[in-house]
């Protein structure tokens, strides 16, 4: 799956990952490969996504991600 999270100022972090969770403002959930379509915002935490078997955590305090075809936006006030 390819992640792109940026905010107004850069990019964060443009690459391919295994899976990623991030801190919807419902609750935490997980995104795999073919997860359905989803746009919702996001509550201050951390986006945890993996790349080769690590883990990496992007803090966030608000925002929002949309999910679409194997292609994750993460749209980010840091």
């Amino acid at each position: 799956m390819k992640l792109t999270i940026y905010s107004p100022e850069k990019t964060v972090f443009d690459g391919e990952v295994e899976l990623c969770e991030v801190p919807g403002t419902k609750g935490r959930f997980t995104i795999l490969r073919d997860h359905d379509s989803i746009i919702t915002t996001l509550q201050p935490g951390n986006i945890r996504y993996v790349i080769g078997g690590e883990t990496v955590l992007q803090p966030v305090k608000s925002g929002y991600v949309e999910v679409h075809h194997n292609v994750i936006s993460a749209c980010v006030m840091l």
